[in-house]
């Protein structure tokens, strides 16, 4: 059997000379049942015969038992293999693989045979291709009109290197949200997201908003990394100047033994703190807790998140 820190050094190889860390024991209410329901077996068995990857098993998301149950999915296009090399991150990095001229349509009939309301479409990075792979996602999109007209898109894309053009492209195919997760506090983007820029990944929040007003912006952030109450608080200010409708608030978990650590479990009731500060600071929604993930229950939250707006615009909640 291969050891955790051996099969770490065979997916990553990149991060085989890091230094190991073991992962301190889950408090629990970090603890979630291991998937077995028919439903998870049969939104696993449709990925694998459509050839989709999904976020929820390339980075081991802890919700993936529920989720697939429910048979929501987040699928990740653009591949399996990652150009960047994030230190909390569990997606491979290496050679990424040839762009599959047939995902789009395969994610659209996905999302059609699983009957979902609500979709959300992530990625890995892509800085070897020229638009950083915002064609993709608008195609993507498309395709998911096309087979599943009624069902609202969420994308959580990458910052594509700042490339020109991309992130306009993306708007244009018109999702209904737009996430782009900042992950961390400024002070911590050079030993956990060393490939992205802090104030690069607000100016894009910022820039979807002046392309289109009305689309639904989103960003989340990790706790336990190191960071302070005073940082979280100013990112959430940050967040805001960029006029962010949707906040998301989570425990980092640490994949392997040489990825960052965990500097501490960060309490549910710190959760419940943030999340009346970041209400107070104007957000539409909010979600924070332990197990908080971007795409956890996206589908009802952004139902909530649209009678949100309308409360907002009109002082009342929607009777329909």
């Amino acid at each position: 059997m291969t050891a955790p820190s051996e099969a770490a050094a065979l997916r990553h190889p990149e991060k085989a000379n890091n230094p190991v860390h073991p992962a301190p024991r889950k408090p629990e209410w970090l603890r979630v049942k291991a998937p077995m329901s028919r439903e998870y077996q049969e939104t696993r068995d449709l990925m694998r015969r459509l050839n989709l990857h999904t976020v929820c098993e390339e980075a081991a998301c802890p919700n993936i038992g529920e989720c697939w149950k429910q048979k929501h999915a987040t699928v990740m296009i653009l591949g399996s293999v990652c150009t960047r090399a994030c230190a909390f991150c569990n997606v491979a990095t290496g050679k990424p693989d040839q762009l599959d001229p047939h995902e789009p349509e395969h994610v659209g009939e996905a999302v059609a045979e699983l009957g979902l309301s609500h979709v959300v479409v992530t990625s890995v990075d892509r800085d070897d291709l020229d638009d950083g792979g915002a064609g993709h996602f608008a195609r993507v999109i498309r395709a998911i009109r096309a087979h599943a007209p009624g069902t609202t898109i969420e994308v959580l894309t990458p910052d594509f290197l700042r490339k020109d053009g991309a992130v306009e492209t993306v708007v244009e195919a018109r999702p209904d949200v737009y996430n782009h997760n900042l992950e961390t506090v400024p002070r911590l983007y050079r030993p956990v997201r060393p490939g992205a820029r802090y104030f690069a990944s607000m100016q894009l929040l910022a820039r979807v908003k002046e392309l289109d007003p009305a689309m639904f912006t989103k960003s989340g952030i990790m706790v336990g990394l190191g960071e302070t109450r005073d940082e979280v608080l100013q990112v959430m200010d940050d967040m805001r100047a960029a006029d962010v409708d949707f906040l998301t608030i989570g425990q980092y978990l640490q994949p392997t033994p040489r990825h960052h650590p965990v500097d501490r479990f960060v309490p549910p009731a710190e959760f419940a703190e943030y999340r009346q500060h970041a209400l107070g600071k104007g957000f539409l929604m909010v979600s924070a807790s332990p197990l908080t993930r971007s795409s956890y229950h996206a589908g009802d939250d952004f139902q909530r998140l649209r009678a949100a707006r309308e409360t907002q615009l009109h002082g009342s909640a929607p009777t329909a």
